[in-house]
This record gives structure tokens, C-alpha cells and sequence, in this order.
């Protein structure tokens, strides 16, 4: 009897110990799961350090006696701050606005800038109070470059406009002294002719470039006709072509479309073919073709002409540079062609290639986005054909 109570006890303890555990395990499910203790928020003092060591610029502190209480990584790499001590400079600039309390601009570019980057840094130096200054240096490079092309270009604008002024003065002086000899005043009114000419080329090339610099908006971009860009070039660039006895070989047609404004597309091509005609010999071709690459629209000029050296081929597209200075006034160029078809196909989302061999002549190739993928078919270029 004792042992059947104690068998029935346990059984009892087992079913109201299993009873508890799942209504334990109920209110566990039921109630809501503990959040994570959220994370401390940043002190204004934490957030301070964090803008001090991702800004761009570089940043020291200073005391007294221009020991570098604190400075950025960015510092380093500018070369304020070198093996924990401060620039030399930027030290003399910092014990003159403790002197007399008025920030400093101090230049602290390399002395030595042959390689170095960057090559032109500026920092100001401000006073703290209490003895202490902060420097804060910045990357000015492509500021001083930006400034020193701004400097070359106007430059070369005023030296390329005096030659035609002070030739039509010179031409001028001579149509007057010659009065009564009408050959003569005929020969001189010619030459002046020609300097005026030069001189509106020069001018509308400059306002042609300083649209496609960003001076003024580009138009709109549509849907051009390939074909239209062609024919169009070889009719502007066909009096020239006719007094030097170049032919132009022309492939057929293509179909090909690319997104861009018409007039400056021409005005691309046009550059390149005249430049094709005053680089060749005479009696010689010039070659035009286009096809499609890779979704990409080609126009290749092809001369046959007197090439480019390699060390010349990257400067070409510069502006005024002229590989042969004598033989561009000769033919009236300007020295702008070249670096208006660069801006034109850059301002068109393309590029412009160029492969030249001394002797043998040279290709100037246009390459725009297509304006659509074409079929296999149309993408094969076309052979060449007639003459225009």
C-alpha cells in the first residue's frame, strides 16, 4: 500500500511538473522578445574627431612652440605634418598669427615638384586662443594648372590676333605709299584680304571653342544622319581640296545614326579633312570611311601626307600647337582645328583617335556611340568607292 501512494505521488509530481513547464513555455512565447540595450549616442566631442579625420583638407593643431598637438592622416599626405613635426613654413606662418592674431595664408607646395603629388599645395594658419593655431592645408593642383592653361591660352590668343593686326597696319602703309600705282595697290589690298580672312577664321574657331568649353549650353542632342555629317564636310572641304589637287575617296553610304547635334558633327569632320588636304602632298587622296564597332559609329580621314612624329601625336589636339609652324601659316591654319574636334567628340560622349607614321601619312578617326545596334549586315564596313 505505502509503495502503490508513492508510485501515484511520483506519477502526480510528473503531470503537474509537465502541466507547469508547458504553461511556463506558453507565457515565454507570448511575451514580447527583449530588445537589445541601444548603443550610447556619439558625444559632441566623438563627432568633432570623426569631421577632423575625414575631411579632405589637412588639419594640425599647434601649441606655443609649434609642437603637433594633433593632425589628421590627410596632414601626412599633403605634407604638412612629416615624422610628427610641422612644415618649416607653415611653423613660421603659426608664430606670426600667435604674434599678431591674424590668420596667414602660407604656400606649402614641394620645393622640389618634379613628380611630386600634388604639386601645389596652400594652407591658411588661424589662431585658437590660449596659445594654439590650426593649419589647414589643401590640394590646389588642378587650380594652379587650371590657372597656368587659363595664362598659356590667353597668350597664345593675343600672340596668333598681333600677327594679322600688325600685318594689315604694315599692308595698310603700303597701299597708301603706292596710291597711284593701281597694280600694286591691287597686290597689297589682296594680301590684306587674306590677313582679315585669317583673322575671322581665328576668331570664329575661338567662339566655336569657348561654346564647346562650357561657355555657352550645347544644343540638344537628336538624331543624326551619319551619311548627312559626310556629305556635308566633303562639300565644305572640296574648294580647298580642288586648289590642291586632292581627291577625296568616299565609301558608300552607310545608314549609320549616332545622337548629336549636326552642325558641330560637321564641323568636326570638316576640321579633318581640311587638315588631311594641308598635310598632303599634291595629286595625293584622302580617304573617308565609316563603319560600325562594337556599337560604336566610326569616321576614319585618311591622308596620305607627310605623318606625325610619335612625340608630336599626343600634343596635336593641344590648342595652337602646329608641328610645323611655317607650313600652318603658309596654308592659313589656326591651330584650333585639332582641339575643336577633340571637344566636339567629347562633348558627344566620344573620342577621337589618331595613328601616324612619318612618310606613309595619317588616320584620324571619329568615334561616336551608335544610336542604335544595328544587324551584322549593316555593321560590315563598306569598300571604297568613287571620288568627290
Amino acid at each position: 500500500m505505502t509503495a502503490l501512494v508513492g508510485i501515484l505521488l511520483a506519477v502526480c509530481g510528473l503531470v503537474i511538473g509537465f502541466l507547469i513547464g508547458r504553461r511556463t513555455a506558453r507565457r515565454g512565447a507570448a511575451a514580447p522578445a527583449r530588445t537589445a540595450a541601444p548603443a550610447p549616442r556619439p558625444t559632441i566631442a566623438d563627432l568633432l574627431q570623426r569631421v577632423f579625420h575625414a575631411t579632405d583638407q589637412g588639419l594640425a593643431v599647434l601649441s606655443k612652440h609649434s609642437d603637433v598637438v594633433l593632425h589628421n592622416a590627410r596632414a601626412v599626405e599633403l605634407g604638412l605634418v612629416g615624422d610628427g613635426r610641422i612644415d618649416s613654413r607653415a611653423a613660421a606662418a603659426a608664430e606670426r598669427v600667435e604674434r599678431d592674431g591674424n590668420p596667414l595664408a602660407v604656400d606649402l607646395s614641394p620645393l622640389d615638384r618634379r613628380g611630386r603629388r600634388p604639386s601645389a599645395v596652400f594652407a591658411q594658419v588661424r589662431p585658437l586662443g590660449d596659445g594654439f593655431a590650426v593649419v589647414e592645408a589643401a590640394d590646389t593642383s588642378e587650380a594652379v594648372r587650371l590657372e597656368n592653361t587659363r595664362r598659356d591660352f590667353v597668350a597664345n590668343v593675343s600672340h596668333e590676333l598681333k600677327t594679322p593686326v600688325g600685318a594689315m597696319g604694315l599692308l595698310a602703309e603700303a597701299v597708301l605709299d603706292a596710291a597711284d600705282d593701281p597694280d600694286e595697290v591691287r597686290r597689297f589690298g589682296t594680301k590684306i584680304l587674306n590677313e582679315s580672312t585669317r583673322m575671322g577664321n581665328l576668331v570664329t574657331e575661338l567662339i566655336a571653342l569657348s561654346r564647346l568649353t562650357g561657355a555657352e549650353r550645347l544644343p540638344e542632342m537628336q538624331t543624326v544622319e551619319i551619311d548627312e555629317v559626310v556629305n556635308e564636310s566633303l562639300a565644305r572641304a572640296k574648294l580647298s581640296a580642288e586648289a590642291a589637287g586632292i581627291a577625296f575617296t568616299v565609301d558608300e553610304p552607310s545608314g549609320l545614326e549616332v545622337q548629336g547635334d549636326l552642325q558641330l558633327l560637321v564641323t568636326a569632320l570638316s576640321n579633318l579633312l581640311e587638315n588631311a588636304v594641308a598635310y598632303s602632298r599634291s595629286d595625293a587622296s584622302v580617304s573617308v570611311s565609316r563603319r560600325l564597332v562594337d556599337d560604336w559609329v566610326e569616321i576614319a580621314v585618311t591622308d596620305r601626307g607627310i605623318g606625325i612624329a610619335p612625340e608630336h601625336q599626343q600634343r596635336v589636339f593641344e590648342r595652337f600647337f602646329r608641328v610645323d609652324p611655317a607650313r600652318s601659316r603658309a596654308t592659313g591654319g589656326t591651330g584650333l582645328g585639332l582641339a575643336i574636334v577633340k571637344h566636339v567628340l567629347a562633348n558627344h560622349g566620344g573620342e577621337v583617335r589618331l595613328w601616324s607614321r612619318p612618310g606613309t601619312g595619317s588616320t584620324f578617326t571619329m568615334r561616336l556611340p551608335a544610336a542604335a545596334a544595328l544587324t551584322v549586315d549593316q555593321a560590315e564596313p563598306a569598300a571604297i568607292g568613287g571620288t568627290t
